[in-house]
């Protein structure tokens, strides 16, 4: 899909847009004062010296920009600010109405940019920091960056209703991310993967995530945050383990599929951003 042609205005916003909405307004006073200063700087004196011509000439032509972009600039940082803080509201909207509702008609009644935005809330609660690429349509490479400290996971997002996700795409994703180094990958749909893609992303650091999937894992935090709160109450309780990675406290789980399917373990409450495990025996897996 080709982009479509944009002001440097809308551009200045849509790449502000990505920040956290305190992070724009601090940027629209910021550049404010800086530009303020250039522009109220006085002219040099060329009186008795016309070779200090040019040097005027540059300094009015500095001072006049400098003019404009005090104006336009806060602006434009503003208006990022304020479509960031929207955004955000809309996450966190999208993200209860899930957990109020988490059937799969909920996930197929959204539109394609808020399917990435309740995405992008779930690993923003995980404690990821979330930066969306902000893509012109559904099918772009990389919908989301998630950062936790050095490393970078890339998501794809597929709200799509009508068929499963083939290898090709899930393929064409695993080469992106290899290309820029990925610590590891998330590829989301709504729906589901046929079986050609999920052998290929077996052993790969991607991870395939179907639409039961997903609304498993927003109802599993609505059962952390329960269970933090129920444990917030009894602070004897010491049979409980910490997290061997990050210490967080850990929750009972239950293997879902491969030769320990069916069995309890101990999985960190920051699943996914956390992948640390323990054994029911308190012994690191």
């Amino acid at each position: 899909m080709a982009r479509q042609r944009t002001s440097l205005f809308e551009d200045i916003i849509l790449a502000a847009g990505k920040l956290p909405w305190w992070a724009c307004f601090i940027l629209a006073a910021v550049s404010y004062v800086i530009l303020d200063y250039i522009a109220s700087r006085p002219l040099p004196d060329i009186a008795g010296d016309p070779m200090q011509f040019s040097n005027f000439f540059t300094s009015v032509l500095v001072s006049h920009m400098a003019f404009f972009g005090k104006i336009i600039l806060p602006i434009a940082f503003g208006f990022a600010g304020i479509a960031s803080a929207i955004n955000a509201y809309r996450q966190k909207k999208l993200f209860a109405d899930v957990q109020s509702r988490p059937r799969a008609s909920t996930l197929q009644a959204m539109s394609w940019q808020e399917f990435e935005l309740l995405v992008a809330e779930y690993f923003r609660r995980q404690g990821f920091s979330v930066t969306r690429n902000g893509g012109a349509g559904p099918d772009g490479g990389v919908d989301l960056e998630l950062r936790k400290g050095e490393e970078v996971h890339l998501v794809q997002c597929k709200q799509w209703k009508a068929y499963k996700v083939g290898v090709q795409p899930v393929r064409e994703f695993y080469g992106i991310m290899s290309a820029r180094g990925a610590a590891g990958g998330f590829f989301i749909t709504s729906g589901t993967y046929t079986t050609d893609a999920v052998t290929f992303a077996q052993g790969l650091n991607l991870e395939l995530i179907n639409g039961q999937e997903l609304l498993g894992m927003i109802e599993q935090t609505r059962r952390n945050v329960a269970e933090q709160d129920i444990a917030d109450d009894i602070p004897t309780a010491v049979d409980t383990p910490n997290c061997p990675k990050c210490g967080a406290r850990m929750t009972r789980r239950t293997a879902r599929k491969g030769p320990w399917a069916g069995r309890e373990f101990w999985g960190c409450i920051n699943f996914p951003g956390c992948k640390g495990t323990r054994s029911m025996d308190v012994e690191e897996t």
